[in-house]
């Protein structure tokens, strides 16, 4: 037993700190969540902030849109030349992506400079690519109805995961000290 840990010393390091971060910020975020009470954002900070960015963005492009509250559960609506197009929830924020994220990275952890560096600008671009896929969705969802379930449910999850993914290799590959050990 005590070989097969010795042997494996880097793959449970990995696990560990995984499993360890993503409890930690998951933790934190349900925390958040539970404490924010929809009054002043509905139905929270974050979410209100990524409908509302994707409503200015929807104007940028030349789209007559409009965010409101949900009034019979905690989203925004998005309102395209007066039709209803989307839900923007909890979900739709990018944030459990974004731990997803922060955990990988910060268990294949270089620097700490770096790590936070890196951190922080692949938070950035998630965060700005799912802006971007919210846009993209409304749009398509407004013109092609009919396409919802692709759309909504293949699509766009398949990008930003593979975001994700392009950014777990960009780390492992070029910046983790996994990539100088192994060469």
């Amino acid at each position: 037993m005590k070989a097969l840990l010795v042997k494996y010393k880097l793959v449970i390091r990995f696990i560990v700190i995984f499993l360890a971060v993503y409890g930690v910020l998951t933790i934190g975020y349900n925390l958040y969540l539970n404490l924010s009470d929809g009054s002043k954002f509905y139905p929270d900070y974050l979410t209100n902030l990524v409908a509302k960015q994707s409503n200015s963005l929807l104007n940028g492009i030349g789209y007559e849109a409009n965010t409101v509250a949900h009034a019979n559960e905690p989203s925004m609506k998005i309102i395209i030349n007066g039709k209803f197009v989307a839900r923007v929830i909890e979900g739709c924020n990018a944030i459990s992506i974004i731990i997803l994220f922060l955990s990988f990275v910060i268990a294949f952890a270089d620097k700490f400079k770096m790590t936070l560096i890196y951190c922080f600008a692949g938070s950035i671009i998630i965060y700005a690519f799912n802006l971007i896929r919210i846009v993209i969705l409304s749009v398509g969802l407004y013109h092609y109805p009919w396409r919802r379930e692709v759309l909504h449910t293949v699509i766009f999850p398949m990008l930003i995961y593979g975001t994700v993914f392009l950014l777990w290799m960009v780390w492992v590959n070029r910046f983790s000290k996994n990539k100088k050990t192994s060469e």
